[in-house]
């Protein structure tokens, strides 16, 4: 049997004093960690040209963003985070793969990051946004699991249009969200959605990424 590839997340984390929002997902795809980049992607947190959190980002916060390997491209990145008070904290540090893709189903043997300390730490942070829903070995799957060990555990909150829930953690209470997938693997599913295909009756020129950039723009003007 071939020995696994060793899948080392290859960003810190991005956080400070006044971070209030962190995205969290679980870590860039392997060719990240190998310093092999496509030309469209940026070497930073969710860089990849596939995928679509920056594009929608970039929409609802007419942003003019830079899709390529420069330097600049991730200082807007950063400088946008910053001003938004936003942090990034994907929860994966390390895993294995026997199969070399992004895909999250097939991460073995996954070393976490200590996302509930960061949240003692950062006393201003109120919101977690997952990328992904509640899926095995997406990033609130793996935060549930690391909350058992602290002997706490999600709470669900009523919400028809958004997947919600809290806990509480040093008397502050902390909201969770869980975004669609900005990954190209979850449009069959949005494809699926029936609002979604109720609004491409209307406009066909309705996407994917219309769908995503309405729902996350719910999450982060929150």
């Amino acid at each position: 049997m071939k020995s696994p590839f060793k899948h080392y997340h290859p960003y810190d984390v991005f956080l400070d004093l006044n971070t209030q929002k962190v995205i969290v997902g679980t870590l860039p795809p392997p060719r990240f960690s190998m310093q092999q980049l496509k030309p469209q992607d940026v070497d930073f947190c969710y860089g990849s040209q596939d995928n679509l959190l920056w594009q929608a980002l970039n929409r609802i916060y007419d942003l003019d963003l830079l899709f390529d390997n420069s330097k600049e491209a991730v200082a807007q990145r950063k400088a946008f985070l910053i001003k938004k008070r936003i942090g990034i904290c994907d929860i994966v540090d390390s895993c294995e793969r026997y199969k070399i893709d992004a895909s999250d189903i097939g991460i073995q043997n996954v070393v976490l990051r200590d996302l509930v300390g960061f949240i003692k730490t950062y006393k201003n942070i109120h919101t977690l946004i997952f990328t992904g829903g509640g899926s095995k070995n997406g990033p609130e799957f793996f935060f549930k699991q690391q909350l058992k060990t602290h002997e706490l555990k999600l709470q669900k909150c009523a919400d028809e249009n958004l997947r919600k829930h809290t806990f509480t953690i040093d008397s502050r209470v902390i909201t969770t969200y869980s975004l669609i997938s900005p990954s190209n693997a979850a449009n069959r599913s949005i494809g699926a959605n029936p609002t979604f295909k109720q609004k491409r009756a209307i406009n066909p020129n309705y996407s994917t990424l219309d769908f995503r950039v309405e729902q996350y723009e719910k999450i982060f003007n929150i």
